[in-house]
């Protein structure tokens, strides 16, 4: 059994810890057999091999009788780059609890389940879903609402560097004056508003423009601004910081896509452009 969870790139701008969407690189999980103590194969750094795997943690605590297995993992997402690579490994420990123990888990639920572990739906949730996603949390449980996918492809600068959650939290003011919020909180309404309308011309305008976190995190992503006035000269439609970064995201067609990228290595930036695309599928068995 191979258990495949794609990558999410959360916020775009404004959906502060609310909207996500599901993207084209993918964590696979493959399950050898059963076994006398947990074991997880992979090349991913110095991420645990035993139960301590955020993936058996996850699956042990949905099953806590799970028989231990050898499970390898593979996996696209780079760790610490704003990319959902917890949020990916959290939905393979859910689903592969649903698989071995036979609970058959609605996706509500493994949203709800997910949810609760990571704190917030906008990983989790387009992780679980595929897509769009819009989500909070109310009266103790959460709630995801699937939108529409705008018709775009991804460019993903993908820097050299990692950056901690923790890190890029830290680096958000404790409170905002009223004012401030409440105009925050107006752009981030008319934004979904926007991408439910299908009205892009209005929302990537609100893509760039955030007021709850990456004017206090662009001082981490010295990149953001850089790749954002290279995505307006070469045919981008809106950049914006990927989750808690550093990569950053550049909504694009495919036509202008080759443009673009010629431009980021030009700039002598160091790391990486990737095409993404949004995946519509969310976690499943290959």
């Amino acid at each position: 059994m191979i258990i495949q969870a794609p990558a999410s790139s959360a916020n775009l701008g404004p959906g502060f810890d609310s909207i996500g969407i599901a993207v084209s690189l993918y964590l696979k999980l493959e399950v050898l057999g059963p076994s006398d103590n947990w074991q997880v194969d992979h090349q991913l750094g110095k991420l645990p091999h035993d139960e301590t795997n955020m993936i058996v943690t996850t699956a042990l605590s949905v099953a806590p009788d799970l028989l231990p297995q050898h499970l390898q993992v593979v996996s696209e997402i780079p760790i610490a780059h704003g990319l959902g690579s917890s949020s990916s490994a959290i939905v393979a420990g859910i689903e592969l609890a649903n698989q071995l123990k036979n609970l058959n888990l609605s996706k509500e639920e493994k949203v709800e389940i997910a949810s609760q572990i990571e704190g917030h739906p906008d990983n989790v949730a387009p992780t679980i879903l595929g897509g769009l996603v819009v989500g909070t949390h109310i009266n103790g449980h959460f709630s995801a609402i699937e939108a529409p996918l705008f018709p775009y492809a991804f460019a993903a600068y993908i820097p050299p560097y990692n950056l901690k959650t923790a890190d890029a939290r830290a680096a958000l003011p404790y409170q905002l004056e009223y004012s401030q919020a409440v105009h925050a909180s107006a752009v981030a309404n008319t934004f979904v508003a926007s991408l439910f309308a299908k009205n892009y011309d209005v929302a990537f305008k609100l893509m760039e423009a955030d007021r709850f976190h990456e004017p206090y995190r662009k001082e981490l992503v010295p990149e953001l601004d850089q790749i954002r006035e290279l995505g307006k000269k070469h045919g981008a439609l809106a950049t914006y910081l990927s989750g808690a970064g550093p990569t950053v995201m550049t909504v694009i067609d495919n036509d202008n896509y080759g443009l673009f990228e010629q431009a980021v290595h030009d700039a002598g930036l160091k790391g990486k452009v990737v095409r993404l695309h949004p995946d519509v599928e969310g976690v499943k068995l290959i």
